[in-house]
């Protein structure tokens, strides 16, 4: 059912029919094509996108991209009609129980990370109400599946607030490693720190590669490392094992990668 849903909504809204082979790890990738053409009444079916990869289709795809963003940032809610609202709101809540509580269980522990940032995009940091002191906290996706699914996903699993479009990554072509170089460049800084939650073994060798906390999930019952149960107080102790303190600084974490 979530693959029907996921495979009908990317095609319907998302341009996955026609960007399927053009796979890139991030939205912005192509932004320098992009001219900032009003897309309003804009017909992306009959721009004449396709190959060859030149310029003039790296701006098609650009348009494309940034038209995804926008549609995510609204939400599905805005895009889908009553029925498939209430079709995806019962087989969330099926799902939800079925994995003891997963979908929520993640949700929470992501919002507890961010809270007090509700544009995880941008740079502006906010105050922690325990104090004076100053924390910014960023979700990040790295996902090995591709970049719309992807996205897509993070819309049906209701994690749509929690991770920024500009802050999603697909691995597919590249690597995790190289993802999370990005991330490392995006967000350098004296005081950043990063942590890694994750189920495999790429993420596992990547975090290990760029020296950062990387924290094991599995939602397999009865493991050592079961999931639902990962705190933001679990995360500061990996943080601090690797970083030391915390207490002045700034802590960007790489929320749960691989899928």
């Amino acid at each position: 059912m979530w693959e029907n849903h996921i495979l009908q909504i990317c095609d319907d809204h998302f341009f996955y029919e026609q960007v399927e082979n053009c796979n890139m790890p991030y939205l912005d990738v192509m932004k320098q094509y992009d001219d900032d053409r009003d897309l309003t009444d804009y017909d992306f079916n009959k721009d004449g996108f396709g190959p060859p990869s030149d310029d003039l289709n790296k701006r098609r795809l650009a348009y494309r991209h940034r038209a995804v963003a926008d549609k995510y940032k609204k939400g599905l809610h805005n895009i889908l009609d009553q029925d498939m609202i209430k079709s995806w709101s019962e087989l969330y809540d099926v799902t939800d129980s079925y994995t003891d509580m997963w979908f929520s269980a993640a949700r929470a522990c992501l919002e507890q990370c961010a809270v007090g940032n509700r544009d995880l995009a941008s740079s502006t940091v906010s105050t922690n109400d325990a104090g004076d002191t100053i924390f910014q906290h960023v979700n990040i996706l790295v996902t090995s599946g591709s970049l719309i699914p992807s996205l897509v996903k993070c819309l049906l699993f209701r994690l749509g607030d929690i991770f920024h479009s500009k802050n999603v990554y697909s691995s597919w072509e590249v690597g995790k490693l190289q993802c999370f170089s990005w991330i490392k460049e995006r967000f350098s800084g004296p005081n950043v720190q990063f942590c890694v939650i994750g189920d495999g073994w790429e993420e596992c060798e990547a975090a290990e590669s760029m020296r950062w906390p990387f924290v094991k999930i599995d939602p397999l019952p009865n493991s050592y490392h079961r999931f639902p149960g990962l705190t933001p107080k679990d995360l500061g102790h990996y943080i601090s094992v690797v970083y030391g303190g915390s207490d002045e600084k700034d802590i960007d974490k790489l929320a749960p990668s691989g899928n």
